[in-house]
């Protein structure tokens, strides 16, 4: 992947900014395409990154079904994305959970592959679907559920203004999928801190 053009950028904002009939020079705009164009460096850093190669580097081979557990559940994952549609952010917290197989993850890739996803011009029900299908491939595990409930900003600031709602999403695969299975894993995501 090539790196972020952040002249063009920058360039882009600065043409936005007069698009709109505002001075893109006077004080307060004149660094702002600078910082937009750092802000989308972060924002968009996930941009044909594969997460899969980086969970299949972490993941363990267990030699003991003992060790691997019934379920894995790793709840209220912070995330931020800008959707594809306004290039507005949405923010909110993902959860997720598998049935391991073979193969265990360590914990802290599942977060890092929340922020590989969300770095990118998305869909919240895409999001969820890249992080199903990424566990899917890596580790193969008997299921996978996502869970992502986000506030969009395109939701809050434009048209109708729905600023207190939230959208939830879901994404399952395998055992995870049926649906007194995603019952139950909705009951231990809704209990929250132990």
């Amino acid at each position: 992947m090539s790196p972020i053009d952040t002249a063009r950028i920058e360039a882009a904002v600065a043409e936005i900014i007069a698009a709109i009939g505002d001075d893109p020079a006077r004080p307060g705009l004149a660094t702002t395409p600078q910082r937009v164009a750092a802000s989308y460096a972060d924002f968009f850093a996930g941009v044909g990154v594969d997460p899969v190669p980086m969970l299949e580097d972490s993941a363990e081979m267990a030699t003991d079904p003992g060790e691997r557990g019934e379920l894995v559940v790793l709840r209220d994952i912070a995330l931020r994305s800008m959707c594809e549609h306004h290039l507005l952010p949405f923010t909110g917290i993902a959860h997720v959970a598998y049935v391991p197989d073979e193969r265990i993850i360590g914990l802290g890739r599942i977060p890092a592959l929340i922020e590989i996803v969300s770095a990118r011009p998305q869909l919240q029900e895409r999001l969820g679907e890249d992080v199903a299908a990424a566990l899917d491939a890596a580790v193969r595990p008997h299921g996978v559920l996502v869970v992502v409930d986000a506030r969009h900003g395109c939701v809050a600031a434009r048209g109708v203004r729905y600023a207190d709602s939230s959208t939830v999403t879901v994404a399952a695969r395998g055992t995870l999928a049926a649906p007194d299975q995603q019952a139950a894993v909705m009951a231990l995501i809704g209990r929250g801190a132990a």
